[in-house]
């Protein structure tokens, strides 16, 4: 990854010359740019538009279809299995890769804004892998992924994005919330003492809308993304983690009554979603029952993000840049 350069206030200064003979002269200052250290970088494209280190086979897309427009969704209704329409559109995985590293060094160079990925869905529904398949085309130094489960005892004593705002991203980096702050809206309202008033979990939703809006108008950008599977694409999951062992640790007795409680759970996300979609931060239900198809159309998404987030590398000083050069081929 590459250093930032340093801001304005961090521009090396003059240095003040000794009135003592007896001393040796201080050594020549670093030059520095008459306003500044940064200039923007130009934004140089081809006669078509595109930009020289865009990927030909990475065209700019419309938006996504599985956007959602807004309103409460009736997910038994939407489609598990991607049209293939929507299919012949995604770009190929390992070039959405080899476009999210670049993209990523961009964002990290820059360090201006950041951008966090929200995943949620039903058990099995290969959070994990996705997690670590697009992790690949991501440096690890401006990279984290945290998962949060049901809230620890520290955790519970205090408010519920207590344990999630300390996670967030900085400026450059991405991170990935493999479950997420939606916990608090789906887990944490199955649990034995949970409130039962409906009006407690709208006000909460209403809240976290509010509260990612203020990320968003801080320089987070958020993707939040429901991987939406069938019953028995997720059946069938649940049951190959059985006879896999290589897989088995990741089953659990509860996995058998959060199936039972399957449509429970679906309304309760179809809540959620209708609370907390803003177009500031906007959800997207991918139809999953196709990993791979899944993990391109969510690549897709940060892909999006990041070029348009950080188009170009920080721009630099010409004249400050040739002083560089000189001083380093005299040293």
């Amino acid at each position: 990854m590459h250093r930032r350069h340093a801001p304005v206030s961090e521009c090396p200064r003059p240095a003040e010359a000794s009135t003592d003979t007896g001393r040796p002269a201080a050594a020549a200052p670093l030059p520095v740019a008459k306003a500044a250290c940064l200039a923007p970088a130009p934004r140089w494209r081809h006669s078509d538009g595109t930009r020289p280190d865009r990927k030909p086979d990475m065209p700019d897309t419309p938006t996504p279809p599985w956007r959602w427009s807004g309103g409460r969704p009736r997910l038994s209704a939407l489609p598990c299995v991607m049209p293939a329409e929507a299919q012949a559109a995604l770009p190929d995985l390992k070039a959405l890769l080899a476009a999210m590293e670049e993209a990523q060094r961009r964002l990290w160079a820059n360090r201006r804004q950041a951008v966090l990925v929200v995943l949620q869905g039903l058990d099995a529904s290969g959070k994990d892998s996705l997690t670590r398949v697009l992790s690949e085309g991501l440096d690890p130094a401006g990279f984290h992924a945290w998962s949060f489960g049901r809230p620890s005892p520290e955790e519970a004593a205090h408010d519920f994005l207590w344990r999630i705002v300390r996670r967030l991203p900085a400026r450059g980096e991405v991170v990935f919330f493999n479950r997420s702050h939606y916990e608090a809206l789906l887990a944490e309202r199955f649990l034995p003492d949970a409130p039962k008033a409906a009006g407690f979990w709208k006000a909460r939703g209403r809240l976290i809308r509010e509260w990612e809006q203020h990320l968003v108008a801080s320089g987070t950008r958020i993707i939040k993304v429901w991987l939406h599977t069938s019953a028995e694409e997720q059946r069938t999951r649940l049951l190959k983690r059985l006879d896999d062992p290589r897989k088995r640790w990741k089953f659990d007795p509860s996995d058998i009554e959060t199936f039972r409680q399957r449509k429970d759970y679906l309304k309760a996300m179809e809540a959620a979603i209708r609370d907390t979609h803003s177009e500031e931060a906007p959800w997207h239900l991918v139809p999953n029952d196709d990993k791979g198809l899944a993990r391109r159309a969510v690549a897709q998404l940060l892909v999006q993000a990041l070029e348009t987030l950080a188009p170009d590398y920080p721009g630099f000083d010409e004249q400050v840049t040739e002083e560089y050069r000189k001083l380093l081929r005299k040293a």
